[in-house]
Parts: C-alpha cells; sequence; structure tokens
C-alpha cells in the first residue's frame, strides 16, 4: 500500500475532540433555544442539482459554490446556504401548512478565501418562518436569535438591522440602475463596517464608477436617523414602505423585550440578491473584528423560483463555527475533550461484572462514566483517569463488593470516601 502524506485541503478542518465535545453542547444549546420557539427540525442533502442553487445568490456567490459532474455525469453543487434548499423544499411539499417554522443545523460549503473565524466548510444554524407576511416574524427572528446568544453566556453584542426596500430606493434615486450594478453597489456599501468610510468611497468611485454627488448622497442616506427616512423618501414609495417597516420592527422588538441589542445601521446591505424587506447582521461588541456572527432577513420572491408561486418567508443564520471561535476567545467556552465524569475501576476478572454493573447504573442516573478496559495495578488505572482529566475514581475491589460498598477517590484532592453501593449515583450527582 502507497504511502500517503497526510493533509487537509485548505480551509478546511478537524475538529478533535477537546473542541467537538464543547462545540456540539453549544449546537444541543442552540437546537433547545430553537425549539422553544417553536422551530421543528429539518434535514436536507449535502448535494442538490447545480440549477437549484446556480443563480440565487449573485454573480459572486456562483463563483463560490462547488460544482461537479457527479459519477453518472450530473451536473451537482454542494450546499452554499441553508436558505435555497428550503425554498426547493417548500417547492416540493405545498401541502406543508403555514405557517412552517424550521430549523437546520447542517454543514455548508464556499470556495471563498479563508480567514480568520471563516472556513470553506462551516457549520449553519438557520431558523426561517414561511408564510407569514407579517413583520412580527421578522421581530420573532430578532427574538430568537438574542436568546441564542443569552443561552450561551454572551451578554455583550448587538443586532444590527436595515430594510433592503431603503437601499432600493435609495439606488433608484441615485440614478443606479438595478441588477448587476446596484448590487456592486450595494457590496461595497456593505463593506463600511470592516473598511472605513474612506476606503468604501474609494470603492464606489474606482469599481463601481460613481460621481462624487452619487457617493455623497449614499452617506447622507447613512447618517439618517430612523425617524427622518419618511421624509427623506417622501417622493418614493418604496423608500417610505421601507421606513414603515423599518420603525414598525423597532416598535416590536420593544415589546419583545430585545430593543436594547437592535440598533439600525442602513449601511448592511447584505451580498445576496433574494432579500426583500428586513435585513440583519449580528455582532460580539468584544469581537467586531470576528465580523457578523447571525445574520438574515426576509426574502419574499425567492421560494417563487420553485412552483411559480411567491411565498413570504424570512429567517436568521447562526454561523457556528465563527461564533464557536469568538466564544473561544473571549473565555465564554472551554477546551474539554472528555465526556467522562467518573472511572470504573477493575480491581481483577472476579469483580469485573460488578464494575460493569456499578457503570450501568450511573448512566442511567445520568453520570457519565467508563470502564477501565483491562485490570492492570490500581497505580495504573489512576494515573490513566488523571491524563484524561476524570474527576472521581470507584474502586470495587473485593473486599468492597462483598460489603456492598464502593470507595471514591477526588483526584484532584486525594480525597477518598467509602459509600453504600446503591447510593453511588446519587453521592455523585
Amino acid at each position: 500500500m502507497a504511502n500517503v502524506k497526510p493533509r487537509i485541503l485548505k480551509g478546511f478542518r478537524d475538529y478533535l475532540p477537546d473542541n467537538m465535545l464543547p462545540k456540539q453542547r453549544m449546537l444541543d444549546t442552540v437546537a433547545r433555544t430553537f425549539e422553544s420557539f417553536g422551530f421543528a427540525p429539518l434535514v436536507t442533502p449535502a448535494l442538490e442539482y447545480a440549477d437549484i442553487l446556480v443563480g440565487k445568490y449573485g454573480d459572486e456567490g456562483d463563483k463560490l459554490l462547488y460544482r461537479f459532474l457527479d459519477n453518472g455525469d450530473r451536473d451537482v453543487a454542494l450546499r452554499y446556504d441553508l436558505t435555497v434548499p428550503l425554498a426547493r423544499v417548500i417547492g416540493m411539499n405545498p401541502q406543508l401548512a403555514k405557517p412552517f417554522k424550521r430549523y437546520q443545523i447542517a454543514p455548508v460549503w464556499r470556495a471563498e478565501k479563508p480567514g480568520r473565524g471563516r472556513f470553506r466548510e462551516f457549520v449553519q444554524c438557520d431558523v426561517d418562518i414561511v408564510g407569514s407576511d407579517d413583520l412580527m416574524a421578522d421581530a420573532e427572528c430578532l427574538a430568537v436569535g438574542a436568546a441564542v446568544l443569552r443561552a450561551l453566556g454572551v451578554d455583550d453584542f448587538v443586532l444590527r438591522v436595515n430594510n433592503r426596500k431603503l437601499l432600493t430606493a435609495l439606488l433608484a434615486r441615485l440614478g443606479i440602475a438595478e441588477g448587476k450594478p446596484a448590487m456592486a453597489v450595494l457590496r461595497s456599501v456593505d463593506k463600511l463596517p470592516k473598511i472605513g468610510e474612506a476606503a468604501v468611497r474609494a470603492l464606489l468611485v474606482s469599481e463601481n464608477g460613481l460621481g462624487s454627488a452619487a457617493v455623497d448622497g449614499i452617506f447622507d442616506f447613512l447618517k439618517l436617523d430612523p425617524a427622518e427616512l419618511a421624509s427623506w423618501f417622501a417622493d418614493s414609495e418604496v423608500g417610505l414602505q421601507g421606513a414603515a417597516e423599518l420603525n414598525a420592527l423597532l416598535g416590536l422588538a420593544t415589546e419583545l423585550g430585545v430593543r436594547d441589542r437592535v440598533e439600525v445601521d442602513l449601511s448592511i446591505a447584505r451580498g445576496l440578491d433574494y432579500y426583500t424587506g428586513t435585513i440583519y447582521e449580528t455582532f460580539l461588541t468584544a469581537a467586531e473584528s470576528l465580523g457578523s456572527v447571525m445574520s438574515g432577513g426576509r426574502y419574499d420572491d425567492l421560494l417563487g423560483m420553485f412552483g411559480g408561486q411567491s411565498t413570504p418567508a424570512v429567517g436568521i443564520s447562526l454561523g457556528v463555527d465563527r461564533l464557536f471561535a469568538g466564544l473561544l476567545e473571549l473565555g465564554l467556552v472551554q477546551e474539554d475533550g472528555n465526556p467522562t465524569r467518573v472511572l470504573v475501576t477493575v480491581f481483577d476478572a472476579s469483580t469485573r461484572a460488578a464494575s460493569y454493573a456499578i457503570a450501568a447504573d450511573l448512566r442511567a442516573a445520568g453520570v457519565p462514566c467508563e470502564v477501565y478496559l483491562g485490570a492492570p495495578r490500581m497505580k495504573k488505572q489512576f494515573q490513566y483517569a488523571d491524563r484524561r482529566g476524570v474527576a472521581h475514581v470507584i474502586i470495587a475491589g473485593p473486599d468492597e463488593v462483598a460489603r456492598g460498598e464502593v470507595t471514591i477517590k477526588r483526584l484532584a484532592t486525594g480525597e477518598q470516601l467509602t459509600v453504600a453501593r446503591d447510593a453511588v449515583a446519587s453521592h455523585l450527582r
């Protein structure tokens, strides 16, 4: 057999137990929070026919698709996000009761440049509400996003909101053509938090061909207060609708108790073509350089691409890997690769059955434990437990088994305690 050098593709990574265990606990918390708001789980395939995905993310997004011909010569692609596959599911299942509230936690793939907290394979956690055009659905996405972060122990965050209709009206006012030219301008504006005003101004001139008056008009808009939007767009039906929706959303955020975490940011554009109304991005204020850890918005037209019938929809997506990297930086999660909290030792072959029985009782009581494999000297078993970071060791030698007792040793202090065999689980809990 050939000797193969072990290596991994750039932008991909292994998650060893030290990271995977706390990450899985984080995902469990996220799923519980989603379900507490009435969202049900959905699973879709990693591979889709390419025409399902192509053209839904704009030219830049299409370039990032992992697309290829499979062994059956079918044109396929790895999913880029979880939203377009959801739209395809809705198109194939018109019988689903509306509003349809789903969440999905799954990996997605984008062939983009890797960076800090940015990978080519990463896990997204999405919640979406399909079939409701009421702004209560938009506000609920804000509420569930805030609830997820709080459940993970994050108190220092901000949910930044905007409305795509305002940007559409702005571009029309400045005479910027719809389609590719408009999307290119929005992508430049969307970079404002990362590169600053001067750099964005330069991009708008050099890459988008805007004159100084148009650039000044964009930045005049960005400085507006929400209360000023209606007067600024007095002659634009779309602008007035966007202003009304944004201000109504702020009122609903107050009713939901998350207004203190919501901030209007008119520079948020979201680079994907399919957004039609509310858009959001979420930042950890103690680690803003990571970028947005949770984003999304309303996409009322996307679902009409599959089946021809327009269906209102809104959602928010949590970038798991980026958020996990932020939680590690902030010390809100700790590396921990060992689920075992108790090691049950094996004195010799005659007591092995007793060790197995003790472990079974502990697991039934919800105490993670393992039985040592083999029966070497106790010292070696203690050393194994210490290296694994196991807190307690249970000793059940012939004498203890005969008395119906066990000895529990706390490795950190060396303290030992003898308890009745049937009281082990309650004592350890």
